[in-house]
């Protein structure tokens, strides 16, 4: 399993960046999402931006990476990390539910 990395461009080159993230200045391949002025978020995967994000998708997805390693690390998570699972009963997806 790859996650992505919320990083942002802190210099750019022909087809890539240095950018800063949660895992230090790290030197991305922007050849799919194309060269990004100084300041944007992406989503970084294995060193390669994958998509173009706004600040506020970048600080959700840095919060879940957060509470992710909280969880892993045995500690209390609070929900408001995870609003899209927040406040409701987890459910099966369709094709794995019981069949009357």
């Amino acid at each position: 399993m790859c996650l992505g990395i919320p990083m942002q461009v802190l210099e750019v080159a022909a087809g890539f960046a240095w950018c800063e993230g949660r895992l230090g200045r790290k030197r991305i391949d922007m050849r799919l999402v194309g060269d990004q002025p100084l300041g944007t978020w992406i989503l970084a995967f294995i060193d390669a931006a994958r998509e173009v994000l706004d600040e506020g998708e970048a600080q959700r997805i840095s919060a879940a990476l957060d509470a992710l390693a909280a969880a892993m690390a045995g500690e209390a998570v609070d929900d408001a990390l995870f609003p899209d699972l927040a406040g409701r009963e987890p459910m099966l997806p369709e094709h794995l539910r019981r069949q009357n």
